[in-house]
């Protein structure tokens, strides 16, 4: 294996050939979590590439991510959708973890949009809302860019204190306002899983300042701040954590109550891509 950034040219070439994407065009990058990839069906003129036909991505192997790159246009804006990620708890390290949102910004993507499926530690949150991230606590133990950095794609001590950059935060709000969509804001803690947290992890959590509870985005965060991307994230809340809720948790829940949401989220983000793409300026692509 060459370095990531050979990698992610080489992934992010193929791609582009199999997707017929214009090297001119800087589509708004959509990462959908758990029960969130409908999403990528109401894209107009589609073409979908699986990961495992691109050089350097592994399957998908959870439920509700069907693990594939789609291209098209919704609103009047090229949309790169990215249906289902991939986690540590996998068996992949945070640098592979991340590396679709590598080839996403390789490919000259103008913003970063990335979603999750997130249990709530603040008890003001419960299922079904909305919550801009607007900070995150790394508790997983990993860091994408552990290892050599590689200065095509970025320096080797990337700031991360605007990682969520405030135009796409006020693009949207922008969008809720317009929609009348409750958006919630709040701190995201990312943790490594498979297991969900325990209730002494949840109050740790809550403590140090989170809102809400997950097992991803975070890894794709750093490289996008590594690679100078502008990026925001939206946590669909499906559960109350450990500790708060009830009875016990189960990922087929999560993907259910995703699914129930799936429509207001949809169109939050069909009002929300003008506004970014009025807000963040195109990029060129690396590759």
């Amino acid at each position: 294996m060459g370095t990531w950034t050979d990698l992610a040219k080489e992934c992010a070439r193929a791609a582009r050939d199999a997707l017929r994407l214009d090297a001119s065009v800087s589509p708004v990058a959509v990462v959908l979590g758990s029960g969130l990839g409908g999403f990528a069906d109401e894209l107009a003129s589609a073409r979908s590439v699986a990961f495992a036909e691109l050089p350097g991505l592994p399957r998908a192997t959870v439920l509700g991510h069907a693990g594939r790159f789609v291209f098209g246009d919704l609103a009047g804006v090229p949309v790169l959708a990215q249906q289902g990620r991939l986690h540590g708890y996998e068996g992949h390290d945070a640098a592979t973890v991340a590396f679709p949102a590598r080839v996403l910004g390789v490919l000259g993507a103008r913003a970063l949009v990335l979603t999750n499926a997130a249990g709530a530690v603040n008890p003001q949150l419960h299922p079904g809302d909305l919550m801009r991230i607007t900070d995150h606590v790394n508790l997983s133990g990993r860091n994408p860019l552990v290892g050599p950095n590689e200065p095509d794609l970025g320096p080797r001590f990337p700031d991360v204190s605007r990682a969520y950059t405030p135009d796409l935060a006020e693009a949207l709000e922008r969008a809720a306002r317009e929609t009348g969509i409750e958006l919630r804001s709040g701190v995201y803690a990312h943790f490594l899983g498979p297991s969900y947290e325990t209730p002494a992890e949840v109050r740790m959590a809550r403590t140090l300042g989170a809102d809400a509870v997950g097992m991803s985005t975070v890894p794709e965060v750093i490289v996008a701040a590594h690679q100078s991307g502008p990026c925001c994230a939206i946590s669909c809340i499906t559960n109350h954590a450990a500790g708060i809720a009830d009875k016990p948790l189960t990922h087929a829940e999560v993907v259910a109550v995703a699914k129930q949401v799936e429509g207001r989220f949809s169109q939050l983000l069909r009002a929300f891509l003008p506004h970014a793409t009025a807000a963040v300026p195109a990029r060129k692509p690396l590759a």
